[in-house]
């Protein structure tokens, strides 16, 4: 598919009065799709910080300047609850969360090109950069990225910047569109969108966070105590508004978690805690919630099974279902990685029926299936020239 030439985009208008952002949201209300992008900060705070925010029409280009004093965002809120309103983004993910977190509901109906582009054979997370110059032939001048988008004024350049990231989308949101249809993938991508749509996704729940730990032990009693320890933390940097890691490490939870330190004392020893933080408020928070967690009897305790402690799984049938992955992949023009995780490999290799996404929706038919028949003996992989095929049993 050949590229389309770089075309002249409107000239970029910078919003820093209420007024002037609900006019752009009246006119941006009329299309029939808008492309949304945000310049955050994030490096101080558990809660990104919104300095900017990009929107693109047909007719109108913006560049919304967030942190203006006596901005009423209110309007933008309307515009991305509009339901005859596609909002486009790229990675939309913690774009989503900051609106999420602004306005309390998630932007609908969206669209995000990245997962778009992986269901249309892109790759793996295909950067924006990349997917305007194979899409639309233009190219994003990178120089801005990492600028300190809470610094007043805005320069001209990072304006350009900013507006950059919505126009090009446009372009890319039309083309990726007309590749589904014409492949019939629509479908694909709207559960991919369902999911993008769900509050729940940008909202982890304290008390199943500690899974993200991966701790290397079955220990019920260790696991809650690592449970409780890691739910206070989340709830306690939403609270005061500092990154979780910044408030306690990672470490320093698996340390608290197989030493259940019940004083402050005890607690002041674990690697990476001060004596201050241990004595003071916070730290008698944390002892107070481990306590709480010493206290539950065992039944209430994790049981260790997400661990999955049984047998491991076979290196080979791992690796041949990653030829089987591979295979798929290649043949349907999709990023393996949206098929299936290496996670829901492991787990088809060792379980019998697991609930990974390769086992529901289009996954199912495109790759599921045929993992499970492959485990089960029913199809085997052969070569066809330079490609793998399926050799299906007669039995």
């Amino acid at each position: 598919m050949s590229a389309k030439p770089r075309v002249a985009f409107p000239a970029t208008v910078l919003v820093t009065d209420s007024a002037g952002l609900a006019a752009l949201c009246a006119r941006l209300a009329g299309e029939t799709f808008v492309t949304v992008d945000t310049e955050f900060m994030r490096e101080r705070t558990y809660w990104p910080e919104l300095c900017v925010v990009q929107l693109a029409g047909d007719q109108d280009v913006a560049v919304v300047d967030a942190q203006a004093p006596g901005l009423d965002l209110a309007p933008l809120g309307r515009l991305l609850a509009d339901p005859a309103v596609t909002k486009v983004f790229h990675a939309a993910r913690q774009d989503v969360e900051i609106f999420l977190q602004l306005f309390q509901a998630v932007p609908v109906p969206l669209f995000d090109t990245q997962v778009a582009a992986m269901v249309a054979g892109f790759g793996d997370q295909v950067g924006y950069d990349s997917l305007v110059g194979a899409l639309t032939g233009g190219h994003i001048d990178k120089a801005h990225r990492f600028s300190d988008w809470s610094a007043r004024p805005l320069s001209p350049a990072q304006v350009t910047y900013a507006a950059a990231d919505v126009t090009y989308l446009r372009g890319v949101y039309e083309r990726l569109l007309a590749r589904l249809e014409k492949d019939g993938r629509t479908a694909w991508v709207a559960e991919e969108m369902a999911i993008l749509a769900d509050p729940a996704t940008y909202r982890p729940d304290p008390e199943t966070i500690w899974e993200r730990l991966r701790p290397r032990t079955t220990n019920r009693r260790m696991l809650g105590t690592l449970r409780a320890a890691a739910a206070w933390r989340e709830r306690e940097a939403q609270r005061i508004n500092i990154p979780r890691q910044r408030l306690i490490r990672d470490e320093s939870l698996l340390e608290l978690a197989a030493t259940a330190p019940a004083t402050a004392e005890a607690l002041g020893r674990i690697r990476g805690i001060s004596r201050g933080f241990a004595e003071g408020p916070t730290g008698q928070g944390l002892l107070a919630a481990l306590a709480e967690a010493a206290s539950l009897p065992e039944d209430a305790l994790p049981d260790g099974r997400g661990q999955r402690e049984g047998p491991k799984p076979s290196p080979a049938l791992v690796a041949l279902l990653k030829v089987l992955l591979a295979s798929k992949a290649e043949a349907h023009d999709v990023a393996p990685k949206l098929l299936a995780s290496s996670e829901d490999l492991e787990r088809l290799a060792t379980e019998e029926a697991p609930d990974v996404p390769a086992l529901h929706g289009w996954r199912l038919s495109v790759f599921g299936e045929d993992a499970l028949a492959l485990k089960a003996g029913r199809i085997a992989l052969g070569v066809d020239g330079r490609r793998i095929k399926l050799i299906r049993s007669e039995n």
